[in-house]
């Protein structure tokens, strides 16, 4: 699988498109799709992993781990990409970050209870 197809299947589980997905990043029209054909640059992928919170490693293909620290940061994704919105409206990025430290503070907090 190519980064383009990996970065296209991470926009499709948060329902959005490549051509949103550059804008909120601050890429130029079409700088995703031209992944198909080059590689990335550094700065560019750097971004869209940290967006997607996943490894450089991951969008490059070289591990199907999308992990970042901890098993607790795939539950969290997980969590949040199911939760697409909320009596019927969507769940908007700066929700989407508050309730990633919510989740993140209660998986660490039962951690330490085990």
């Amino acid at each position: 699988m190519t980064t383009f197809e990996i970065v296209k299947n991470l926009a499709k589980k948060q329902n959005i498109s490549i051509v949103e997905l550059e804008e909120k990043l601050g890429f130029s029209r079409n700088s995703l799709y031209a992944w198909k054909k080059s590689k990335p640059s550094v700065d560019k992928l750097q971004a869209v992993a940290d967006y997607f919170h996943v490894s450089t490693d991951y969008l490059l293909g070289r591990t199907d781990n999308a992990l970042l620290d901890s098993n607790n940061d795939l539950e969290v994704e997980e969590a949040l990409n199911s939760m697409r919105s909320y009596q019927g409206k969507p769940v908007s990025d700066s929700e989407r970050e508050v309730l990633r430290g919510i989740i993140k503070a209660y998986l660490d907090s039962q951690d330490k209870d085990e």
